[in-house]
Formats: structure tokens, sequence, C-alpha cells
């Protein structure tokens, strides 16, 4: 997807440790998620996260960060619906087609970005992806639980669209699978 410029980038929430308190994942996310905005001249930063454990919803969390971090108001798009990873990408995708974005980067852990980028695309999004480093220290049984955690989720998607869980939110207007 290298030439033109990106019209979104898209962060995918995480964890919030307390009432309106970023968790580190959630934090390590918008960080890298605002560097690629500026480093890509993007227009848009949406911020993909619902209520999951700590009111307010993870994208406005987010969007407190970009702006101290001088993203403008203007720029920054809330999808505050999603509680996984599935539902960033169903959620999130109605407001890309609606607004007709067709350059798009998605921002989230690096071991995650994998079944991120196969939901996104399953849903005929143009996607690219950009993966946070893992946090440093992370042991070698930390790498595993995560990578066989992916797996299992990564099924856990395939299952959902199997079932056609994406239709209901999507309407009649959205290209089948």
């Amino acid at each position: 997807m290298a030439g033109a410029p990106i019209a979104a980038v898209v962060v995918l929430g995480a964890a919030v440790s307390a009432p309106g308190v970023p968790g580190p994942a959630l934090r390590r996310r918008l960080v890298h998620g605002v560097g690629e905005f500026r480093a890509r001249a993007a227009t848009h930063l949406v911020l993909s996260g619902g209520i999951v454990a700590h009111p307010p919803a993870e994208a406005y969390v987010m969007r407190d960060l970009a702006r101290g971090m001088g993203v403008a108001e203007a720029a920054i798009v809330i999808e505050d619906r999603a509680r996984n990873t599935f539902e960033n990408a169903v959620f999130t995708g109605r407001i890309l087609r609606e607004r007709g974005w067709r350059r798009l980067l998605v921002v989230t852990d690096a071991w995650h970005l994998p079944r991120a980028l196969y939901v996104f695309r399953r849903l005929g999004l143009p996607v690219s992806g950009a993966g946070v480093p893992h946090p440093a220290g992370l042991s070698m049984l930390s790498r595993l639980r995560i990578h066989l955690d992916e797996r299992v989720r990564l099924a856990n998607c395939a299952y959902l669209f199997a079932r056609g869980r994406h239709k209901p939110v999507l309407g009649a207007e959205w290209p089948a699978d």
C-alpha cells in the first residue's frame, strides 16, 4: 500500500487499569498510533474500543491521551462499542466504509496484528498494519502463552465469520464474503 497517503490510522483499544486510566497496552498502542498518524501524514485517527472493564470506553481514554499529545479534535474519530477484535473490525469497518476511506493502517500489539488484519481483510477492508513491539523483558513462557492464546482467538474469529455474526451490523450494502 505504498504511495498515496493513509486516510486513517486505526488504533485498537486495550484494557484500562481503572476508570479513565489507560493500561500499559492501551498507552503503548495509542503512542505508536499517534506516531504513525504523524509519520504517514494521515488525515484521521480512528480510536476503537468500548467499555470492557471500567467506564469510560477505551476509545475515550485514547482520545484524551491523543489530545494531550497534540492531535487535533477534528482528526479524531471515535468507535466506542467494540469489546473485542472482531467487533473492532466490524464497527470500525462500518465507519471506514461510510466515509469512503480506502487506505488504512491498523495499529495494535505486534502479537495481535495478524488476527486483527485477518478480521479487517475478511471484511474486505484495504488495511496494512503497524505492530507495537513486545514490552521489554517479556519471558519466553509469556510469549508462548500469548502465541497460543492468539491461535485460539483467531479460530474463534473464523468461527464468528462462519456463523455470519458480522452481517447484522454491516447491513445489506456490505459486500458478501
